[in-house]
């Protein structure tokens, strides 16, 4: 941290210019906050979704920019945060298996040789930069910091809140503790779809729409709707905090971004890269931000960051791969890549490729199905679909994702296909298409240096071992299994000394 706190002292030698002029140094300077869903699926009204009405959202897609096509790095929340926050694909930085670099798991200490990541001296993190201009930083929620790499709380925020969601901001959380006028970079964690039992259960279970790669059961239904009843408790969410913006004399000097970090919880969607996986709700809204307007050029959630900087009239390092989206001339993406690696202890790899109208995803790992052992598997939902298809009761869509095999390819028309159930990667007619999409994944793997191509390491196998347990079942946890053995072994023994002794 030392490092980079020095770095961030002469970042202005390295920058992209953000069309600040020095007459924007007299003006006031804008506050950033950036509202955080977990884990939501962008079924709002807004969004044209017709089973419910999400007013408070509604509301700021109207006063704001609507962004249609925007896709977060990753599935999983540690990944994609790890990436929004530097403005990298966590592939570039080593920050790509999911709740990776924690010394401390559960309780346990795991040593001194676990999977730390120590990023390099010219990546500079988000709050630090802004904390470095003289705004005031805080994270509300701070329990889903989730990144995956070290860092100092310290360094990164004046106030880190524990719990999630939104605590009023006169009771010396959020914005209440910067100086008087002192501008504010703030992240509010909005629990969404891990909002579990505080929400009422409101949404008819028996006319939510059911998409045809899941089966029809009582189950699958519950889970759908329960997630609309959590967007109903995070339209609320959000309308408290715009409340307390305007009671605060705060929201005309606030830019308001709202995204998720990935899609909800059931399979197919949570942890992978299909649509219901990353292309997740983005809307802007305050002071300079065109109103009314909806965006569907392709936006990624590395694109966040300096944005974020550029309306603070602070300067873009250079090392940063995220655009500034809300340029007045926005570069504009050929595609956007995203990237699943390791999700607790399942071991996978693919990667995705999202062009304006096709998808490609490049499966690696085709020696296992898509339903790889997870921490899914305890959920009635996720017994009652591995018993239908234990019993053959699954039709030929559903199949694609809960059958046995695995495509090294797919390719997906999203204008005729929004479901992604009919893959094109075989397909004679598009065989160009195909070959495009491969090109432009091997371009971003050779330009990025993707990180993820490589197995982890032997410190990450034997961490991730050491967390999980038997619960590693993938091959590649092989080769480290007979340290992992001798160190459960000495565990045991140790354990077993103590209490002799007590």
């Amino acid at each position: 941290m030392k490092k980079i706190c020095i770095l961030i002292a002469g970042f202005m030698m390295g920058f992209v210019s953000t069309g600040f002029s020095a007459d924007d140094e007299q003006k006031p300077r804008l506050n950033v906050l950036w509202i955080y869903l977990e884990d939501v699926s962008g079924w709002f009204s807004c969004y044209g979704d017709p089973v419910i009405e999400t007013p408070h959202i509604d509301a700021l897609a109207a006063e704001g920019i609507r962004f249609d096509r925007f896709y977060t790095p990753a599935g999983v929340c540690s990944a994609t945060r790890s990436a929004v926050i530097t403005g990298m694909m966590q592939t570039s930085i080593g920050a790509h298996h999911h709740r990776s670099c924690r010394s401390q798991f559960r309780g346990q200490a795991l040593g001194p040789d676990y999977d730390r990541n120590v990023l390099a001296e010219d990546v500079v993190l988000l709050p630090m930069l802004f904390r470095s201009a003289g705004y005031y930083t805080f994270n509300e929620g701070g329990g889903k910091d989730d990144f995956n790499f070290e860092w100092d709380a310290k360094a990164f925020y004046d106030h880190r809140g524990r719990a999630w969601n939104f605590k009023g901001a006169k009771d010396g959380s959020e914005w209440t503790g910067r100086a008087e006028g002192q501008p504010f970079f703030g992240q509010i964690q909005v629990s969404g779809g891990k909002s579990g039992k505080r929400v009422p259960k409101v949404t008819d279970r028996m006319t939510v729409p059911v998409p045809p790669y899941y089966p029809d059961i009582p189950l699958v239904r519950e889970e759908i709707a329960h997630h609309y009843d959590c967007l109903l408790y995070t339209d609320a969410m959000v309308g408290e905090i715009v409340a307390a913006l305007r009671r605060d004399d705060l929201l005309d000097s606030t830019v308001i971004f709202l995204f998720s970090d990935h899609g909800y919880k059931l399979h197919r969607h949570k942890q992978y890269l299909y649509e219901g996986g990353i292309r997740m709700p983005c809307i802007v809204r305050g002071p300079g931000i065109a109103q009314g307007r909806v965006r569907r050029d392709l936006v990624s959630g590395i694109d966040l960051a300096p944005a974020s900087l550029a309306l603070a009239g602070l300067p873009i390092p250079e090392v940063m791969e995220g655009h500034n989206f809300l340029a007045s001339t926005p570069t504009s993406r050929a595609y956007v890549i995203a990237a699943r690696d390791r999700c607790d202890y399942t071991y996978e790899r693919i990667r995705a490729v999202v062009t304006p109208r096709f998808k490609y995803l490049r499966n690696y790992l085709t020696d296992r199905p898509f339903m790889n052992p997870s921490y899914k598997d305890p959920w009635p939902v996720s017994r009652a679909l591995r018993a239908m298809m234990a019993a053959g009761e699954m039709n030929e869509t559903q199949q694609i994702f809960f059958g046995s095999e695995k495509p090294p390819e797919e390719l997906y028309d999203l204008h005729n296909d929004p479901h992604e159930i009919r893959n094109l990667a075989e397909d004679p007619k598009f065989a160009e298409v195909l070959e495009e999409h491969r090109a432009h994944l091997a371009s971003w793997i050779a330009e990025t240096g993707d990180q993820g191509q490589a197995v982890e390491s032997d410190a990450g196998l034997l961490a991730t071992l050491k967390r999980w347990g038997d619960r590693c079942v993938n091959p590649e946890y092989d080769r480290v299994r007979p340290v992992y053995d001798a160190w459960k072994a000495s565990q045991t023994e140790a354990s077993e000394d103590e209490n002799a002794n007590r």
